[in-house]
């Protein structure tokens, strides 16, 4: 039998199944029950969020009613709901033959429901030919525009929709999601694991759930960071945390160690930037705002370490420590020396009585030959 993937087989089937859209979702349910549906709808949101998924669900509460319906319309081949992609079928002639079959009524449910995915990708002369029909559409015509771009799609289209802002999920939403499916499928993960997935999502569930995907594909019964890790290439967490430590102890020596055996196992410079801007940024908010932040998507257990490494740093030490990694990140690109560049930056973050004070930096000032803007002093 052929596998399908997580993200289609998790999609959710009902409104209160949505997760990270709640708000969309009950405000589409009840404009269904009061029956108060506009004839144009446009999705807006960045990949991944619940687009599609959201307009299939509801095109059911619109169409739906028996169980070989509602099938066909969570899956994309209901005869009533059509659904096409504006990457693909972007011409005037395309859009044409969708408005000339819109006259007809629709074969067994009460609407004729359009799904037009990406409809930014759409000509303009497509766009033209689109609006003629929205502008006085047949009683059983209904629209649902998705769209990640919402700034290519003309004022004129806009104005004749009902537009839903779709927001990134947050990263706590989705690695519960992911414990759930971890369990359904009956397997194991370590929370960090989850945790990690669910930011390197960026806001996407359909993302998370293709990492998780090819995690669950090794084989392995218990899912860990470690082998997360491996398959992408990441810098091994703990390593970048023990490189941290030796900034906050103002040790050069090992944290240049722990640099290069990063680097040894294949961990690209801009990769371990990459890792340690993101660790830097959690414990500056930890720092500012305390351990119970929810600004920080961290696992109970590594919650409490971070929050105890975090006080031992300052919070405007941390903000120029990020500003100096950042720096350094955009120089290395194009040097011809970035391990040099690289070296220095380490030496430079952990020898704290150099590091400049913030204002100072900010305000383009000489850096100071001392100062105690970092790590905080034991």
């Amino acid at each position: 039998m052929s596998y399908t993937v997580l993200a289609r087989r998790y999609r959710s089937r009902q409104f209160d199944e949505v997760v990270g859209q709640e708000p969309i979702a009950k405000t589409l349910l009840n404009a269904v029950k009061a029956g108060r549906v506009a004839h144009a709808y446009l999705f807006c949101g960045t990949r991944g969020v619940g687009k599609t998924t959201v307009a299939r669900l509801f095109a059911k509460a619109l169409n739906g009613g028996s169980p070989d319906v509602d099938d066909a319309i969570m899956q994309g081949r209901d005869t009533d709901t059509l659904e096409i992609d504006a990457a693909s079928n972007n011409g005037v002639d395309n859009v044409r033959d969708l408005t000339a079959n819109a006259g007809y009524r629709p074969m067994r449910g009460k609407y004729k429901i359009y799904i037009i995915d990406e409809v930014h990708m759409l000509s303009t002369a497509a766009f033209n030919a689109l609006l003629k029909t929205m502008e006085e559409p047949p009683e059983h015509v209904k629209f649902i525009l998705c769209t990640t771009d919402p700034q290519k799609v003309p004022a004129t289209i806009q104005s004749r929709c009902q537009r839903f802002d779709f927001r990134n999920i947050p990263a706590s939403l989705i690695a519960k999601h992911l414990a759930d499916i971890v369990k359904q499928e009956s397997l194991a993960a370590e929370p960090e694991l989850l945790h990690q997935i669910a930011r390197l999502g960026n806001g996407s569930m359909r993302d998370a759930l293709s990492l998780l995907d090819r995690v669950m594909a090794t084989g392995e019964k218990k899912l860990t960071l470690d082998l997360l890790n491996s398959l992408l290439g990441l810098p091994d967490r703990e390593l970048i945390g023990s490189l941290v430590a030796a900034f906050a102890d103002g040790e050069p020596g090992p944290a240049l160690a722990r640099t290069d055996e990063l680097l040894q196992r294949g961990i690209s410079i801009d990769q371990l930037l990459d890792s340690l801007l993101g660790r830097l940024r959690d414990l500056m908010l930890l720092a500012a705002c305390g351990g119970k932040t929810t600004l920080v998507d961290l696992s109970d257990a590594a919650r409490e370490s971070e929050a105890a490494l975090a006080s031992r740093f300052d919070a405007a030490g941390l903000v120029h420590m990020i500003a100096l990694c950042e720096n350094v990140q955009r120089s290395a690109r194009s040097s011809s020396v970035p391990r040099a560049l690289l070296d220095a930056l380490i030496v430079r973050l952990a020898l704290t009585e150099k590091l400049a004070d913030v204002t100072a930096v900010v305000a383009g000032r000489p850096l100071p030959a001392a100062g105690s803007a970092g790590p905080k002093k034991r």
